[in-house]
């Protein structure tokens, strides 16, 4: 029941027959209007042909069994089916009585003018009809002498149930005047219910048996839809299953819909090639780590067998110790450089910004430089605006520069010249090292920045020269920790040429966070 499968046919159904019994509910209601609407206008029409003619209340004859009395004449052609018919279900269900609510008597028959079916459902109480000939009476002296007045609609259930529809009002009669107005009488004629009532229970019942059924096919429906939207996904899912470690290559082919699912999938390979970018680093790091650190361990290993096995003077062991000290030196700057990156991809090196003059920290840096530079026989310059504020980490920006111009010296050959420069512009600050030395080949370019590399033909042992190969990939993850961009411009036999901008002013988050490597 958990399964999404399952709460989507859930949906479905549950939607599906919210929408039966809204359209049911709707359905109902207009067809209750509808049948009562009918009813109103039927009776309407009786009431019309009623008054206009069948029904007229004045003296019966000398011939009736109730001579001289007023009494219901009721005129038609028993000779005319239409008029018989119409006359006949008026008669059905009606009610003639006078003003003070007593049933005026029949002309012909000399009964009560009430049907047995009306009284059935209860005759009207005279308190009753005595205050709706009043009401009536009232409403027609406020508007216009000898005027239907008020037109009563009520609903009367008969002894069995069923229910009727009921009209009353005012009729006058043809002979006699009281006080300047005809007298007026009380009628009531009725319709039954019963075949609008059938009409609406078997509506009821039908919608009753059509839910539960179009609820379960729904519930089919939405399981086969769900079903059918489902089978992409449990494809690429299927598809997450086969990738491990050793095939992160495979990708999940698109369906060339452009839908959702599409764009999960290109998400899903995308995180797939940053998986197998992160394994690769993974595995080149750790290829990297191993070669690097078996290098200076087996150089100890082998200088102390020397020196256990050949060494017979004092000045033979100082030196193995002396040439073992110098590798477990280097191979300490190295565990030392990787635990300083390895704190930058943890986020736990933190940046120490504060607000200095730029030009001041490149000036003494430069001026540190030229002792070496003129050692090696190079020419150290620096283009420097008078002032350069910025907001740096001191000690970070101090090891980028000194990593650039200690690359630049150790490739510049003797008669060469290293320059630096600095420019303070409007949106950024542009750091600038160039050298005229051996250059660097465009293959080897995009990888300058990655770990331990070191560019072909620049010597196999490790030495002065070589370096530990990670001194440019602090330069990049300093520049991106500060914010700034790095490009690398390089024509081998020409020299080098490195420029940094960074954001004018301190931008960036306060951790030092390694971002990917340049190229």
């Amino acid at each position: 029941m958990r399964g999404l499968r399952f709460r989507l046919m859930a949906s479905y159904a549950m939607f599906f027959a919210i929408l039966l019994i809204g359209v049911a509910s709707l359905f109902r209601a207009r067809l209750v209007s509808t049948l009562d609407t009918r009813a109103h206008d039927l009776l309407n029409q009786e009431w019309a042909a009623m008054k206009g003619g069948y029904l007229r209340i004045d003296k019966s004859p000398e011939t009736s069994p109730v001579p001289g009395k007023n009494a219901a004449n009721w005129y038609y052609d028993p000779e005319d089916p239409d008029e018989t018919t119409a006359v006949l279900d008026i008669k059905k269900i009606y009610l003639i009585a006078d003003e003070n609510g007593n049933s005026i008597p029949d002309a012909k028959t000399g009964e009560p003018s009430y049907s047995t079916t009306y009284e059935d459902i209860g005759i009207d109480r005279p308190a009753d009809i005595q205050a709706r000939v009043q009401d009536a009476k009232a409403a027609m002296l406020a508007s216009k002498p000898n005027t239907p007045g008020k037109t009563f609609w009520t609903q009367k259930t008969n002894s069995t149930g069923e229910t009727f529809l009921i009209r009353a009002g005012i009729v006058f009669d043809e002979g006699h005047f009281a006080e300047g107005h005809k007298l007026p009488y009380y009628v009531a004629i009725g319709w039954p219910l019963a075949a609008n009532n059938n009409i609406l229970r078997e509506f009821t019942w039908t919608y009753v048996r059509l839910i539960p059924a179009a609820l379960l096919l729904g519930s089919l429906l939405g399981w086969f839809m769900a079903g059918r939207a489902l089978q992409p996904v449990l494809a690429v899912a299927q598809a997450a299953q086969r990738i491990s470690g050793s095939n992160l290559s495979m990708r999940i082919p698109t369906r060339d819909a452009g839908d959702e699912l599409d764009y999960l999938i290109l998400t899903f390979n995308r995180m797939i090639e940053r998986l197998e970018a992160s394994f690769q680093q993974m595995k080149q790091f750790s290829t990297d780590v191993s070669h690097e650190l078996r290098t200076p361990i087996t150089a100890i290993r082998g200088q102390l067998e020397v020196a256990l096995f050949t060494a017979k003077t004092t000045d033979q062991y100082r030196e193995a110790m002396f040439n073992a000290l110098q590798d477990i030196d280097r191979l300490s700057q190295i565990v030392r450089a990787l635990f300083l990156l390895s704190q930058a991809e943890s986020g736990q090196l933190v940046l120490q910004k504060a607000r200095l003059n730029l030009c001041e920290v490149v000036d003494d840096l430069v001026e540190q430089f030229q002792i070496p530079a003129e050692a090696a026989g190079v020419r150290l310059s620096a283009d420097l605006p008078p002032d350069c504020p910025a907001q740096v980490d001191r000690v970070q920006i101090e090891r980028m520069i000194t990593n650039l111009l200690s690359n630049a010296l150790k490739f510049t050959p003797e008669g060469g010249r290293v320059r630096m420069a600095l420019k303070n512009q409007p949106d950024s600050i542009e750091i600038v090292v160039e050298d005229t030395g051996r250059g660097i080949p465009s293959e080897s370019l995009p990888h300058i920045f990655d770990r331990f590399y070191r560019v072909p033909g620049s010597g196999t042992a490790p030495g002065p020269e070589q370096g530990l190969g990670l001194g440019l990939s602090f330069v990049a993850w300093i520049v991106k920790a500060h914010g700034g961009k790095i490009e690398v411009d390089s024509t081998p036999g020409k020299g080098t040429r490195f420029t940094i901008r960074l954001p004018n002013e301190g931008v960036g988050s306060d951790t030092l966070e390694l971002a990917h490597q340049v190229g």
